[in-house]
């Protein structure tokens, strides 16, 4: 019997910031970004990114849907063999992340 147990925190009652939190707050945000110290932080530079890995207990919630498919994209992902399915969330992930990709350098 698998059991699950679930933690909620409720974030509402926190106590309000003090006048000195709020102040040092203040004096943080005022100062220049060239100001942080990153010394305790590599780089993540394209070397770092080619080799990362997505966390392996990283699994995201599945929904049920009901999507219309021409018949011949559907024949195809089944052509190649069980997992039809996995294939066309996969491929849909990877035009999301693109999709997104490209926003992000589209805000900078």
């Amino acid at each position: 019997m698998k059991k699950t147990v679930r933690y909620e925190v409720d974030l509402a009652p926190l106590p309000p910031l003090t006048e000195e939190q709020r102040a040092e707050l203040r004096a943080l945000a005022a100062q220049p970004e060239s100001s942080i110290d990153y010394s305790d932080q590599p780089l993540l530079d394209e070397a770092f990114w080619r080799n990362a890995v997505r966390n392996p207990f990283y699994r995201p919630n599945k929904t049920s849907t009901t999507v219309r498919l021409d018949a011949d994209v559907l024949a195809w992902l089944k052509s190649q063999g069980r997992g039809y399915q996995t294939r066309i969330n996969a491929i849909l992930r990877e035009a999301m992340l693109r999709a997104l990709q490209h926003k992000g350098r589209a805000h900078r």
